[in-house]
């Protein structure tokens, strides 16, 4: 079984980025995430990081409606 709770260090796995660049999602509200016990660690759950990256797939694909690749040869 899957923890429901991932460390911002799982997150970045995940998503083969840094530490830092999950820390300022995080911070930024960009990726909803939770404080966890005394020393405040954050917490992001599982689904919360699903959704995340749905909802990235989904602004991908509409920049990439609004924003087509120009052939150059065609010129």
């Amino acid at each position: 079984m899957e923890p429901r709770f991932l460390l911002l260090s799982d997150v970045a796995a995940e998503l083969n980025v840094s530490d830092s660049q999950v820390y300022h999602m995080v911070r930024s509200g960009e990726l909803p995430a939770i404080k966890i016990g005394g020393r405040g660690q954050w917490r992001v759950e599982r689904t919360r990081l699903e959704e995340y990256i749905a909802r990235k797939y989904d602004e991908t694909a509409d920049w990439v409606q609004s924003n087509p690749l120009i052939d150059r040869d065609a010129e």
